[in-house]
């Protein structure tokens, strides 16, 4: 399962599902766990919107040089 596919699904999610979700992970990793395991998706989607501003940059340069 890739992060992209893990972002769309909780797009869909409201704040009692993400709540419910949240606790559930407390529960199964434990406190001292949870950090780490947030700091790990706060990598990923940090390399996520990265990629996905390379592309957007490389498109918008590719558009600009077909106009000129």
């Amino acid at each position: 399962m890739s992060i992209a596919s893990i972002l769309l699904f909780l797009n869909g999610l409201g704040g009692g599902e993400l709540l419910l979700i949240g606790l559930a992970i407390l529960l199964f990793f434990g406190g001292k766990k949870l950090p780490e395991l947030m700091r790990g998706l706060g990598k990923g989607i940090r390399e996520f919107q990265d990629a996905k501003n390379e592309v957007k940059d490389q498109i918008n340069k590719e558009l600009d040089e077909t106009k000129k």
